[in-house]
């Protein structure tokens, strides 16, 4: 959701840098003092494990970490009675020990869909990636590098020596992003993959194009070891939808666009109102909400023959539930009990009404448009609740920094969106964390907590699989034991390569941020 960059998206198949390419937001600062480690040796004393992987939750257990590294994982006892010290790994003199008796130990989260800020927001970026961490997300995918591609490898290797206070970053770019001209022809197509190969991107994130455009690109792309994904965007989705692209061979599908389009029996353009116009914001959205209508039943021979070959073709669905919920319910978007304190005001006005912006489509947006979202929803949710459940792989992603989502805060109402669409607690889990892992290919390096991947770690003191509110940075509103409302304090600790950060100090700072900010 860019809308620097979409508003001026006239024809999919061909993108110019200089179109969405303002001046970057300030980069992130030197990481100081902040966060500890890594140590030669830590060791996590009596957590409560949940590892990712669909194992139900273990403890308690000793987690032992080497410099970056997980070493072991130790059962140690038994819940309700005293752990038996002769079970515990050994702590040398030199070793450091958390003792983190009753807490909840997480894979680290991975969000597949972060832009880090905007730059026609001036969203600085200590802000994106400080939420980002305090939320216990560790690895991020760049979905276009929208600020410049060096912008964000300059990020990427700052993360990876650690020399600043961020996640992981995985950089895509922008499909035609630096193209001094139209692609129009596939060997165009394929120059300018072997080019962004060159400059360092990770993978590639797609429109739409024509077919034989996208095809090239996708085919060459593969060559070149690159990710792909796609957001299968209206102007060209009749000629490419979901089903197509992935026969072609891409990795990976954004929201949910392209989707009902291939589960269409009645039709193959969808039935737009006659006066729609796809540069009105209002008639784009509302128009979307109204799509899964036109698509095939559940349980129908066309449902499920698209379910079952996009399986088949390993495909990954990143569905950013939480990017449209204010379609279904403005209002609950617009209060959320976080923007006061964490909202930054440009980012505020970013989010408002206004028919030259994309994402901001709030014209008029009535009753009748938020029903018919919220039937959206459930049609969608039947697909992804059914693609899980025959083997489908489902990641998390939030796009977060458009319609009224936050860094971090976003990521954790995906989370239970996707226990809405009826994957189980664990089951999300395994979507936020090894799934992610999978899709980029890192599964051998992080996305569960097992000896041998990087130790990146979420610590919590509430139990996440019952309630995923207690990950939010607000914490979870409940009665205390003295029938006192209070608030709980969410992510106690983010691990990332064997370096703590203590969350709720990112959090203040944070706070602090948003505070100077609207001082001016």
């Amino acid at each position: 959701m860019m809308k620097r960059f979409l508003t001026t998206l006239v024809s999919a198949s061909a993108l110019v840098a200089t179109s969405f390419v303002a001046a970057a937001p300030p980069k992130a600062p030197a990481r100081g003092e902040q966060g500890e480690g890594p140590y030669q040796r830590l060791i996590l004393r009596g957590v409560n494990l949940i590892n990712g992987e669909g194992a139900p939750m273990q403890g308690p257990v000793d987690i032992v970490i080497e410099n970056d590294r997980i070493k072991n994982v130790v059962s140690v006892g038994h819940p309700g009675v005293p752990i038996l010290p002769e079970r515990r790994p050994k702590a040398g003199p030199n070793d450091k020990e958390m003792d983190l008796t009753g807490h909840y130990v997480l894979p680290g989260l991975v969000e597949m869909h972060g832009h880090i800020g905007g730059s026609a927001e001036g969203i600085p970026a200590e802000y994106v990636l400080k939420l980002w961490l305090a939320h216990g997300i560790t690895t991020v995918r760049e979905p276009g590098s929208f600020n410049g591609l060096e912008w964000t490898k300059w990020h990427q290797q700052q993360a990876a020596e650690n020399s600043i206070v961020a996640p992981r970053i995985i950089p895509y770019v922008g499909y035609g992003m630096g193209a001094e001209e139209p692609i129009f022809k596939p060997e165009q197509a394929r120059d300018w993959v072997r080019g962004i190969k060159r400059q360092g991107a990770s993978g590639i994130k797609f429109f739409g194009a024509r077919p034989e455009i996208i095809a090239a690109a996708l085919d060459e792309a593969q060559k070149q070891g690159l990710g792909t994904m796609m957001h299968h965007a209206q102007l060209n989705v009749v000629r490419t939808n979901v089903v197509d692209s992935a026969r072609l061979g891409l990795d990976s599908m954004e929201h949910w666009y392209g989707l009902p389009e291939a589960l269409f029996t009645e039709q193959v353009i969808q039935d737009y109102p006659v006066d729609y116009n796809y540069n009105n914001e209002q008639d784009r959205f509302a128009a979307a909400g109204r799509l899964w209508a036109q698509a095939a039943e559940p349980g129908s021979e066309r449902w499920n023959a698209v379910r079952d070959e996009l399986i088949a073709l390993d495909f990954t669905i990143n569905p950013t539930l939480t990017i449209y919920e204010a379609s279904r319910d403005l209002m609950r978007e617009r209060q959320a009990i976080w923007h006061d304190e964490y909202t930054l005001p440009q980012l505020w006005d970013f989010f408002e009404p206004s028919r030259y912006a994309h994402g901001s489509y709030w014209f008029d947006w009535t009753t009748e448009e938020e029903v018919a979202w919220r039937k959206n929803y459930q049609k969608w949710m039947q697909f992804l609740n059914d693609f899980h459940d025959h083997g489908g792989r489902i990641t998390t992603g939030s796009d977060a920094g458009y319609i009224y989502k936050i860094y971090g805060f976003g990521f954790v109402r995906e989370l239970e969106l996707l226990r809405e669409a009826g994957l189980n607690p664990l089951e999300v889990v395994q979507a936020a964390t090894l799934n992610g892992a999978e899709a980029l290919g890192l599964e051998h390096d992080i996305g569960s907590i097992v000896p041998g991947k990087k130790a990146d770690l979420v610590v919590v003191a509430e139990n996440p699989l019952a309630n995923f509110k207690v990950l939010y940075g607000t914490g979870h509103f409940k009665l205390d034991d003295n029938n006192q409302p209070m608030r709980t304090k969410g992510v106690r600790y983010t691990i990332k390569d064997g370096i703590v950060y203590d969350a709720q100090e990112l959090l203040s700072d944070v706070r602090q941020i948003v505070a100077d900010a609207k001082k001016g």
